[in-house]
């Protein structure tokens, strides 16, 4: 009775022993189990992260090289802007060399001719008769034939003939002198004209020419044609406008 106890129990420990052991077996093939499929969802997160990061990346390239192009394209107008703005100033500053030229506000040269006249006003003549003196109508008429004649500057006594100039008497008699530019100028006048030498010159001399006229009267003429580059200075007068808009 004893000895089969003995061995239920010896059995009935084998077999508790046994199971224990197979709930130990599958109670650790469940940890492997599990322990696996933490790794591979680790591993499936990472990826879809890298995945997920990569895909941010390309984003932000995609933005990075949009935002490259778009600076290329701004560089571009710029450039292209800037090369008009050059052309355009310089145009700008050709027209506005020109108009400054024909306003007489820059220093010209060129060919033309340089008539110089000496006053011998009060001179008494063989025949008894007195030189009138060169006067502000005589000079007048010299540059306004000068000009006719297609003179495109003219000085007289260094002081530029512009339309705002202003060419007067001052005085009366013996006392009385010529202002230009208000400046007084004295014989001998010098005046400089810059344009087609034989067009300028056959203006004041020949029938009805101021020159030979005034040589006529007694006076001392001479004109010199120069293929040289006659210079003649701006004008340094202030040209201001009330009326015009």
């Amino acid at each position: 009775m004893k000895i089969k106890m003995k061995k239920e129990k010896i059995v009935m420990a084998v077999t508790i022993g046994i199971a224990c052991f197979a709930l130990m077996l599958v109670m650790f093939m469940q940890f492997k189990v599990v322990r696996q499929t933490d790794i591979t969802a680790i591993e499936d997160m990472r990826e879809s992260d890298l995945r997920v990061e990569l895909s941010e990346w390309n984003q932000k390239y995609e933005e990075l090289n949009a935002q490259y192009e778009d600076v290329m394209s701004k560089i571009s107008e710029y450039q292209t802007e800037q090369e008009s703005d050059e052309k355009t100033a310089q145009l700008l500053e050709t027209e506005l060399e020109q108009l400054n030229e024909a306003l007489g506000m820059t220093n010209v040269e060129g060919e033309g001719i340089i008539i110089v006249l000496e006053d011998k006003g009060g001179t008494q003549l063989s025949d008894g008769e007195t030189v009138k003196s060169i006067n502000i109508e005589d000079l007048l008429i010299i540059v306004n034939d000068l000009f006719a004649a297609g003179a495109e500057a003219i000085s007289v006594n260094d002081q530029r003939i512009v339309a705002m100039s202003d060419i007067f008497n001052i005085g009366s008699g013996d006392n009385s002198f010529i202002r230009v530019n208000g400046e007084r100028i004295t014989s001998p006048y010098i005046i400089k004209a810059i344009g087609n030498q034989n067009y300028l010159e056959s203006a004041v001399i020949g029938k009805g020419g101021r020159v030979d006229v005034l040589k006529g009267l007694g006076h001392e003429a001479t004109i010199e044609k120069s293929n040289k580059k006659i210079e003649i200075e701006k004008y340094n007068g202030t040209i201001s406008t009330k009326y015009l808009n």
